[in-house]
C-alpha cells in the first residue's frame, strides 16, 4: 500500500506462536526476517489490519491476545490494544509507529505470499539468532517476548 504521510505512517506487527515456535517471513524489498504486518489502510481499524495482514502473508486466519475494555457504548467500541507500541525509522525521511498483536493460529495453512516473501518458516527462540539475513536485535526481542507469554 501506499504511505498515508509521507513522514510517518501507522502500522501492525502480528506475531502469531504455536508450539513454541513464531512465525516469520523474509521480506523481499526489505531483506529481512520479520514478523508478518503491514500498513494500516486509511479506512480501517488496527485490529481489522492485523487480521488482513496475516491472512494476506502467511493463509491463516489468526485470535489476537489482548484485552478488549468494557467500554463499548453507543458512541465508543473497544479495540484489543496491541502489546507493544514501537516507532522505527524506515527511510532518513520516514517513520513508522508500529502496534504490536501477538496471535494464535485459529485455521488455515501456512503459504508462501511469493511476491512479498523469499520464504516463511516457523522459528524457535534459538533459531532467531541463526536467521540470515540476521533479524534485528528489536524484532528478536518482541518474538521472544511472545514465545514467552503465548502458550503454543
Amino acid at each position: 500500500m501506499a504511505h498515508i504521510h509521507e513522514k510517518i505512517d501507522f502500522t501492525v506487527t502480528v506475531i502469531v506462536v504455536r508450539q513454541r515456535k513464531v512465525l516469520l517471513v523474509h521480506h523481499r524489498r526489505l531483506n529481512a526476517w520479520l514478523p508478518l504486518g503491514g500498513h494500516i489502510e486509511l479506512d480501517e481499524e488496527p485490529e481489522t489490519a492485523a487480521l488482513r495482514e496475516t491472512k494476506e502473508e502467511s493463509g491463516l486466519d489468526v485470535e489476537l491476545i489482548g484485552e478488549r475494555p468494557p467500554t463499548t457504548g453507543q458512541t465508543t467500541r473497544a479495540l484489543i490494544a496491541p502489546r507493544f507500541l514501537d516507532i522505527h525509522q524506515i527511510t532518513p525521511t520516514h517513520q513508522h509507529i508500529g502496534m504490536i498483536y501477538l496471535a494464535r493460529p485459529r485455521n488455515g495453512s501456512v503459504r508462501l505470499a511469493a511476491a512479498e516473501h523469499f520464504a516463511i518458516r516457523w522459528c524457535a527462540s534459538g533459531e532467531l539468532d541463526t536467521l540470515q539475513p540476521p533479524m534485528s536485535d528489536a524484532v528478536k526481542w518482541y518474538c521472544r517476548q511472545a514465545l514467552a507469554e503465548v502458550e503454543g
